[in-house]
């Protein structure tokens, strides 16, 4: 995110800055070629929406992954289970192999 000090840019009046540290403001400027619109808001606000959309992510991908995983199965899942079932089986009755 880039940064820039009040002193490099015209500078917003008191009253719209103590608003923006309670909520957000929209700043909108015209110009010939397009319209603008910006978002001026505290740094604690904008750090607490990152968050907030982060934690809402993880519960998105969380139930999204949950989903997933209670409607498929793996390909050759039963086969694989029953091969680590019987390999476990011969570690229990065989000698351990040296590996040289």
């Amino acid at each position: 995110m880039q940064s820039y000090s009040l002193t490099e840019i015209p500078p917003p009046s008191n009253e719209i800055l103590e608003q923006a540290a309670s909520e957000p403001v929209l700043l909108t400027q015209e110009s010939q070629q397009a319209q603008s619109d910006y978002v001026l808001m505290s740094a604690q606000r904008y750090q607490d929406l990152i968050r907030r959309l982060e934690e809402l992510e993880d519960r998105v991908f969380g139930t999204f992954a949950e989903s997933a995983l209670r409607s498929s199965s793996m390909v050759g899942s039963d086969a694989f289970t029953t091969e680590l079932q019987r390999l476990a089986a011969l570690e229990k009755v065989s000698q351990p192999i040296k590996v040289l």
